[in-house]
């Protein structure tokens, strides 16, 4: 399990598979200076909410990962994370879709 921290006060946990994901998305839109919403589903010890929070540039961000081992990426699911954050609603992480055999050996070539 990983941990997002926002501006050092918003923290929340993602797997880290997710989180890996999300940094790839979220660090791809603020290299091209774009500001956007990212939002997630609360846990439901602190209310079962959601949070919504406005990422740019200036944003101080952090990505806390526990596993030792780097995640293997998914380009289906980079793209599908990657519409999102590009929508008027912004950035938020949808189920993984599988991946084809192509996109595996690209995404195995790249590690």
């Amino acid at each position: 399990m990983g941990k997002f921290i926002y501006e050092g006060s918003i923290k929340v946990d993602f797997d880290d598979r997710v989180l890996a994901h999300l940094q790839l998305v979220i660090g791809s839109k603020l290299r091209r200076g774009e500001g956007f919403h990212f939002t997630w589903r609360d846990d439901p010890s602190i209310g079962d909410g959601r949070t919504t929070i406005w990422i740019h540039p200036q944003a101080s961000l952090v990505y806390k990962f526990y596993g030792s081992r780097k995640p293997a990426l998914n380009r289906a699911w980079i793209d599908a994370l990657s519409y999102t954050a590009n929508s008027p609603t912004g950035l938020y992480v949808v189920p993984e879709p599988a991946e084809s055999a192509d996109e595996r050996m690209l995404t195995d070539e790249a590690h």
